[in-house]
């Protein structure tokens, strides 16, 4: 893979991660979020795993394999927001207490440390 190749699919992790969590979250899904087995997260979840699904495929790899990948991005962030909803409801933080955001640096950085993941596999892949 060339620099480039590298860097776009940093990049459209990035985008990615962007719409999943922000643009394409609803009121419903960051209310119930931090109920275990909510259909809510369920759909979060799995918006993002759509939104991976082509990224993996176009940097080329087997279909069953991104498809294993996906479901196991899936269950990650899945596990990732509900701890951190679940801390938040019940500590009952608002935006106004530090320990908020602490728990959103949290959340945010095991996000990114999954698409380092998908990145270091998808590269290991094409080497």
């Amino acid at each position: 893979m060339s620099i480039f190749d590298l860097c776009l699919l940093l990049i459209l992790f990035q985008i990615k991660h962007y719409l999943g969590d922000f643009q394409f979250q609803t009121a419903w899904i960051a209310r119930n979020k931090g109920r275990y087995g909510h259909l809510s997260g369920i759909v979060h979840a799995g918006v993002h795993g759509i939104l991976s699904l082509p990224i993996l495929l176009w940097f080329a790899l087997p279909w069953n394999f991104a498809l294993g990948l996906v479901l196991a991005e899936v269950a990650l962030h899945y596990h990732i927001d509900w701890s951190k909803a679940r801390l938040v409801r019940i500590e009952d933080l608002t935006e106004i207490d530090p320990r908020f955001w602490y728990y959103l640096g949290l959340d945010q950085a095991a996000h990114q440390l999954t698409y380092i993941a998908l990145f270091a596999v998808v590269v290991s892949r094409a080497t």
